[in-house]
């Protein structure tokens, strides 16, 4: 087993030419998932990387680096675009996997229960890739994540950030999680909403994102049109609105259950969003 924590970027990536390298940053998947008696490959960890650690906001957005926990998203002073993102953060695991598991793990993960996921997707969140062959690219995070436990990294590549474009200043969130008790829990679903009001307080932009309830945690883009013009207080979600999803029966609850629960969910995060 060899064990690297490079300092800068192109280094990390010439160790990324070699075979068999795992991305470590948090590793509280990867550690966890070694089976008994396995030991782990050659690893580079990635939370030593001169700006990894960092979040950074301009006048084109946010730029959340790789190795940014999900307790330094609660700590960091950002726009109320943001809340759901801080929400689920204060919802990942334990205070000790806050404090060392990242974002960008969790979209790496590619989870279908990934809190971190529907959050950013109502951000319209990008990722940045690097690899030293093919220099640096930017995926839309919704390209990013494929399947399952599938994504479009290469073999070359890492993540170095997840951008989020300005939002609206007026732009609102709110974040919604259910699972069999209140904290430490796969999510059964979850459900994002980023919401902007106009000037008589009705919705002009939404924004909702659905996770745990398909294979990859989606945007429910027709409810968001059929969404403009209302009144959040009015807001109803039919069966017809939530049709996209494609929920699985698991120990965590049956596929009827998820599609009533998450009609409920999607508006008090839309509540919670505008309150």
């Amino acid at each position: 087993m060899a064990y690297s924590q490079p300092s800068l970027l192109p280094d990390a990536l010439g160790i990324l030419k070699q075979a068999g390298v795992r991305i470590i940053a948090g590793g509280t998947d990867f550690y966890p998932a070694l089976k008994a008696g396995q030991h782990p490959e050659n690893l580079l960890d990635v939370t030593r990387i001169d700006g990894f650690s960092d979040i950074t906001q301009s006048e084109g957005g946010t730029r959340i680096g790789a190795a940014v926990t999900w307790s330094d998203v609660v700590r960091t002073d950002l726009p109320r675009a943001f809340d759901a993102l801080k929400q689920a953060a204060r919802e990942v695991g334990s205070l000790q996997i806050q404090n060392a598991g990242t974002v960008v793990g969790n979209i790496c993960n590619a989870s279908p229960a990934a809190d971190g996921v529907p959050p950013l997707l109502a951000l319209n969140a990008e990722v940045e890739l690097a690899s030293a062959a093919k220099g640096k690219r930017v995926l839309p995070l919704e390209a990013f994540i494929r399947g399952v436990r599938q994504t479009a990294l290469m073999d070359d590549e890492l993540v170095t950030a997840i951008i989020v474009p300005k939002p609206h200043a007026g732009m609102t969130s709110g974040f919604e999680k259910l699972g069999s008790r209140r904290y430490l829990v796969i999510s059964i679903a979850m459900t994002a909403a980023n919401v902007l009001l106009d000037a008589k307080g009705r919705i002009a932009e939404a924004r909702i994102a659905v996770g745990s309830c398909s294979a990859v945690a989606q945007r429910l883009t027709a409810l968001e049109a059929g969404l403009i013009g209302q009144d959040p207080a009015d807001v109803g979600i039919s069966p017809i609105d939530v049709a996209a999803l494609t929920p699985i029966d698991d120990v965590r609850g049956t596929s009827s259950y998820r599609l009533d629960a998450v009609r409920h969910q999607i508006q008090r995060a839309i509540h919670k969003a505008v309150s």
